[in-house]
């Protein structure tokens, strides 16, 4: 099977994508105080681009052959970004700080594609990881310059 590696990753992604979407969402419908009024439109910014970047990964698969996960049972067993239930006592910085965690862990699944990627030879689905793992960094950097920390992509 060709590109059998990158439609892993791929796949891998249209769960995580999924998943971030509603860690997002949660952030959106739950968050309360300091910075509210900037945040919350924010956050309809930000499921946008994650979104946008699911739908992109799942038409790549379909380009390859390959089958995205498409039910919530799917997305839920092959997810690798946790689940927690909504709660109103959660801070501004939390609910952030899981964003970045969420972001940090995308941006790691986007290298291993651009690896993969890159040794089964298919440089257009090498050119999207980069393009979304470019952007997801700079999703990273924004949200901890907001909490006052430098980006720590390299650490």
């Amino acid at each position: 099977m060709k590109f059998a590696k990158t439609k892993e990753v791929l796949n891998q992604l249209v769960a995580d994508l999924s998943q971030m979407s509603m860690v997002i969402h949660q952030t959106h419908w739950y968050m309360r105080g300091p910075g509210f009024l900037t945040l919350h439109p924010m956050m309809d910014d930000f499921m946008d681009d994650v979104n946008a970047q699911l739908d992109e990964i799942s038409e790549r698969l379909i380009t390859l052959d390959g089958s995205p996960f498409s039910t919530l049972k799917e997305m839920a067993d092959n997810t690798k970004i946790p689940d927690e239930v909504g709660r109103w006592d959660r801070t501004m910085e939390e609910r952030l700080t899981t964003l970045v965690k969420g972001y940090r862990y995308l941006a790691d699944l986007y290298q291993k594609g651009i690896e993969v990627s890159g040794e089964e030879g298919d440089d257009p689905t090498q050119d999207i990881f980069i393009e979304f793992k470019t952007a997801t960094e700079k999703r990273i950097w924004m949200i901890q310059a907001h909490l006052g920390k430098a980006p720590e992509i390299d650490a």
